[in-house]
């Protein structure tokens, strides 16, 4: 579903700028750039939710919900 959502949202988004070259370019690129900004902040959070189950801050049962509420917020 989120997925169908972010596609619906890149096609929205280019009807809107335009058929131009140069405007469809320019939204894809910031589409990207956002994505992968977002996707790099959920791997950093992935990696501290690792580190604290390493370190048994967090048991089995609190790993599996973050890592879960990570994977659902992904947009990959």
């Amino acid at each position: 579903m989120r997925k169908f959502i972010a596609a619906s949202l890149i096609l929205t988004m280019v009807a809107v700028t335009g058929c131009s070259t140069g405007n469809v370019l320019s939204g894809a690129a910031g589409a990207a750039v956002g994505a992968g900004s977002y996707e790099y902040h959920l791997k950093k959070m992935k990696d501290k939710v690792q580190a604290d189950f390493n370190s048994k801050a967090i048991d089995k049962r609190e790993y599996d919900i973050r890592m879960d509420q990570i994977a659902r917020d992904s947009v990959f």
